[in-house]
């Protein structure tokens, strides 16, 4: 207990308690103020980082200034500053912006979008050439015929083959012929008649010297003709559209079958042309009908091949031995 005196007014301070016994002089507010501003701790030092002591000019800033007694960031509780923030501050700047030597590897290898493209598709084979007579499959070892589109029917006019073609040397019986086409019809009358020819007179034929005509009496008469007029020049027999005859000295010979040939020759078209040329002539010169001999024997140029082979194996010619 102590007993102060103060300008003619005593005041008696007992444990920390102010007892005003008379009235309170004017110096005692200061001497209160840093007693109750001491009376709320400060947050943790540690939560936030601590206040200039400098102004921006370098000069002292002064002891017990208001922005450093009521910070306002004092207030904030620690929890809600974000922890990510704090990591950023502390990387070099440096560091952040250092290549990666994985990155620098791969460079080299990252393909270019302005480069020429890749190729992944292999390059197609190319397609069968055609040669001089316009042929571009094999089939039995042999060229064959390019295949075209027929009509059902054409003009119902035949063209005769122009010119002539004269036999082969020998002793056989010359024997004069004509070969036609009808209009309208996608087979050129000249190779046609080349074709003949050559069927005609090779030595596996009938044995005959064929002289191919244009003019003047004749005794056989090749006509290539449409379905529709193979049928109507094979009056009174049937031929369907599909079969080739000899009827009235003439060897009808049906556009279709001479373009497509038959199953039993496996797309072997050349060698049905010359059966049917040599088939049909045949009946001109005398010859009918024959059945197949035998399960696997050569069919006779005779034997209605273009019907079916019977069991035999296809022939195109009078004497293939020969």
């Amino acid at each position: 207990m102590r007993l102060l005196v103060f300008t003619g007014t005593a005041t008696l301070l007992v444990s920390g308690s102010t007892v005003v016994t008379g009235p309170a002089a004017p110096v005692a507010a200061p001497v209160a103020v840093p007693v109750l501003a001491r009376t709320t701790p400060p947050p943790p030092a540690t939560s936030l980082p601590s206040p200039p002591t400098t102004a921006p000019s370098g000069t002292p800033l002064p002891t017990g200034s208001p922005p450093v007694a009521a910070a306002p960031s004092a207030t904030v509780p620690s929890a809600t500053v974000p922890s990510a923030a704090v990591p950023s501050a502390t990387v070099p700047p440096s560091a952040a912006v250092a290549p990666s030597p994985t990155a620098t590897a791969l460079a080299p290898v990252t393909p270019s979008v302005t480069g020429p493209p890749v190729l992944v598709t292999p390059t197609p084979p190319p397609e069968p050439t055609t040669g001089p007579q316009g042929t571009r499959l094999f089939a039995n070892g042999r060229r064959q015929p390019r295949q075209v589109s027929v009509p059902a029917s054409a003009s119902g006019r035949y063209r005769v083959a122009p010119g002539e073609s004269r036999p082969p040397r020998g002793k056989g019986k010359v024997v004069r012929y004509v070969v036609e086409v009808e209009r309208g019809l996608p087979f050129d009358r000249k190779e046609f008649a080349r074709e003949v020819h050559r069927i005609l007179n090779d030595r596996r034929g009938w044995g005959f010297r064929f002289h191919r005509v244009s003019r003047g009496p004749v005794r056989i008469r090749v006509s290539l003709s449409s379905p529709a007029m193979t049928d109507r020049r094979c009056l009174p027999l049937r031929t369907l559209s599909m079969l080739s005859c000899w009827n009235g000295g003439r060897a009808v010979i049906n556009a279709v079958r001479w373009n497509e040939g038959v199953p039993g020759y496996r797309g072997d078209i050349a060698s049905y042309r010359e059966y049917v040329i040599n088939h049909e002539v045949g009946h001109g010169l005398g010859h009918g009908h024959v059945p197949c001999p035998g399960p696997g024997r050569r069919a006779p140029i005779m034997l209605q091949q273009t019907k079916s082979l019977y069991g035999c194996r296809p022939n195109p010619w009078p004497f293939p031995k020969r």
